[in-house]
């Protein structure tokens, strides 16, 4: 409609423009070390409108939509992209929140908003439409169709999370997964796949995973595999580059063989696979060759077909993602169960209070502590995020969080994966919320990490019966500071709560509490073939010193530390791993026929055992009589030890009301101190 004569034509829409995440180089880079910097003065800043004549947010069908990456390496994060187009109600009701305008809409005025799970909650991250171009195409991600917008808008509200397009250069497909759909994801060493692949120890820690468990997940999850260092022949796949797997199949051979062929997406866009099963290869002479014209036809840009063999040589490791109901329930990788209750909490590791270590060190039992209840028998998962430590401030306001992980696009190291430390779960089971820590920690778990890992999330899949859990995440190296959420999906009903610090605790080397303590000191030595016994895992574990001491009558237990201390040789000896036992003798002798001593479970431990000069355990002990055996970890390991029990002296507490100053008083105090 033209204005009319005397009429002022309507002024144009003024369009967002987002000072936060500008269409600039501080938008693009952040040290100028990878690649993308030699297109720094091509690089243009384009609307959709200006790119294309009809842009759309979303396609009219899922292939349209396919990721198709472009000059960044970020494969990780648009092969977790794709798992939003397997859950479209995660990338239209979730990712982008309902009610976003259309171009050729009245209400369009040049911003998107997205939502990102970042460390628990979902965050709301708003960013105009200028997207980065080179010669007038988009130059990073994009859909088939160019016309598709939704993936390169989601990109670009991720590169305003890091802080630039340049943080994503690399990165873990798994944590780009969950924080697309808050849930969680799985890497898989495609080395051990096939066999049996423990993640944790304990039991039910063992997992059996193979490629016919992928062959069972394809329809539900996202599956992707990367390879990190290609084999000599199969250079094309890339370095550091991680792939989609769209299908697999189960084929019968000509000659009554079973094939397992796994389809391969690139998102580079182009097929790169020359081994027997590419188009013409020898595989396909196995086959019917109507299997094989109808498989080939299947093939999309960038797809190619690999049989099982070649996929576990040449590949190195599988993500997969966990599927999520419409309701935003997990559903097992392993059972297919809904894991329909969730309890999340913060926590962190403080130096000097709360950063205990790994369990080689004494103070283990320092570290947070949560109690986790478990009604009923139930599928668990355990997890723990990490906060990566904080670099700088991103583009809206908060610390920037880095991709880190392990490289997948080939990518210079010199600002990745030194982000996260190495982190370790174990839980124990107890019969009761009052327990004795120190007893037990010196336990072995119910399950645990079988090392600790540097992922930005470590996990536990566990079978529960009904009880009290205690449940310890630590990170490596002791004194180590970070922040961490503790996650659980269960089948079952669960409830988690934080253990509270003490101020009084028994955490095993800390300074003793305050009061009165007498010490006594034993020494000893390890000496081949006699007094050198070594662990308990060796029949010659009662040859080694079998030391005595008591514990007091009073009104209740007693706090005693028993420190074993290794004398090394002059001029630097060697310290050997070292740990110890305490038996409690049984009143009377014990009954008749029972095995020796050091032949029955101690009450308590410190192990295992640690190459440190000295280690420490804190506990409460009842009245009674105790020996404490000192060993090495291995027999005939030669070395001179002291042993240090320190008990409490528990005095009647003396209340005095009188002031500084009132002399006599005070005189008459100090006397019954010394009586």
């Amino acid at each position: 409609m033209q204005a009319g004569r005397g009429e002022t034509p309507a002024p144009a829409r003024e369009l967002f423009r987002d000072a936060a995440f500008p269409a600039s180089d501080s938008s693009l880079f952040f040290n100028s070390s990878t690649p993308l910097a030699q297109f720094r003065e091509d690089i243009t800043w384009r609307r959709p409108q200006e790119i294309c004549a009809t842009p759309r947010l979303f396609p009219d069908n899922p292939w349209e939509g396919q990721v198709k990456q472009g000059l960044l390496g970020d494969c990780w994060f648009l092969c977790a992209c794709a798992a939003l187009q397997k859950g479209r109600h995660l990338l239209d009701q979730q990712v982008f929140p309902p009610g976003q305008p259309s171009w050729s809409d009245q209400t369009y005025r040049g911003s998107f908003t997205c939502r990102i799970w970042q460390f628990g909650h979902w965050i709301e991250v708003t960013t105009d439409d200028r997207l980065p171009c080179l010669a007038g195409r988009l130059c990073f991600s994009r859909c088939q169709r160019e016309d598709v917008f939704w993936l390169p808008l989601l990109e670009k509200v991720y590169a305003k999370v890091h802080g630039s397009y340049e943080h994503l250069w690399a990165g873990q497909v798994a944590d780009a997964l969950v924080d697309l759909t808050g849930g969680l994801a799985e890497r898989w060493n495609l080395k051990d796949l096939g066999g049996t692949s423990g993640k944790q120890d304990g039991p039910g820690g063992q997992e059996h995973r193979s490629c016919q468990q992928l062959l069972h997940l394809k329809d539900q999850c996202l599956i992707s595999c990367s390879v990190l260092s290609p084999r000599a022949g199969a250079r094309e796949l890339g370095e550091y580059h991680a792939f989609l797997v769209t299908d697999l199949r189960e084929l019968r051979g000509q000659a009554g063989q079973g094939i397992l062929l796994l389809r391969i997406q690139n998102p580079w866009g182009r097929r790169c696979w020359q081994g027997l099963w590419r188009e013409g290869g020898e595989g396909w002479s196995l086959v019917d060759p109507a299997e094989e014209s109808e498989l080939l036809s299947q093939l999309q840009e960038g797809e190619f077909w690999v049989e099982e063999k070649e996929f576990l040589r040449e590949f190195d490791e599988v993500t997969v993602g966990y599927p999520i109901t419409e309701a935003g329930h997990l559903q097992s990788l392993y059972t297919g169960e809904v894991l329909c209750h969730t309890q999340a909490l913060p926590g962190a590791w403080v130096k000097g209070q709360s950063a205990g270590g790994c369990r080689n060190n004494s103070t283990f039992p320092s570290n947070p502590k949560f109690w986790l209840r478990v009604s009923e028998p139930s599928e668990v998962h355990i997890t723990v995020l990490q906060r990566p430590r904080m670099r700088k401030t991103d583009c809206i306001g908060r610390a920037w969080v880095p991709a880190g992980g392990h490289y997948t696009s080939g990518s210079p190291a010199s600002f990745l994966g030194k982000d996260y430390q190495a982190v370790g779960l174990h839980i124990w089971k107890v019969e009761k919320r009052r327990v004795s820590l120190p007893r037990v920690l010196s336990a072995p778990p119910v399950a645990g990490t079988v090392c600790h890992a540097y992922d930005r999330e470590v996990q536990l899949h566990c079978e529960l019966s009904p009880g009290y859990y205690l449940a310890v995440p630590s990170t490596f190296l002791k004194d180590v500071p970070g922040q961490f959420l503790l996650r659980v999906f269960s089948t079952g009903k669960v409830s988690l709560s934080a253990v509270k610090a003490t101020s009084k605790g028994t955490t095993p080397g800390a300074t003793l509490p305050d009061g009165e303590w007498g010490t006594v000191q034993l020494r000893g030595f390890w000496r081949a073939g006699q007094t050198a016994g070594g662990s308990r895992n060796f029949a010659s574990y009662p040859t080694n010193p079998c030391l005595p001491f008591s514990v007091p009558d009073g009104p209740s237990t007693r706090c005693v530390r028993i420190t074993l201390h290794q004398h090394c040789q002059p001029r630097g000896g060697e310290i050997h791993p070292i740990g110890f036992h305490v038996f409690q003798v049984p009143v009377g002798g014990g009954s008749p026929g029972a095995p020796p001593l050091l032949l029955q479970e101690p009450l308590l431990s410190c192990v295992p055992h640690r190459y440190a000069q000295e280690v420490s355990q804190l506990c409460l002990l009842p009245a009674g009589t105790y020996r404490v055996v000192p060993s090495t970890y291995l027999p005939d390991t030669e070395g001179a030890f002291t042993v240090t029990i320190a008990t409490r002296i528990d005095r009647r507490p003396i209340h005095s009301q009188e002031v500084l100053g009132q002399f006599l008083q005070e005189v008459s105090v100090l006397a019954v101190r010394k009586t």
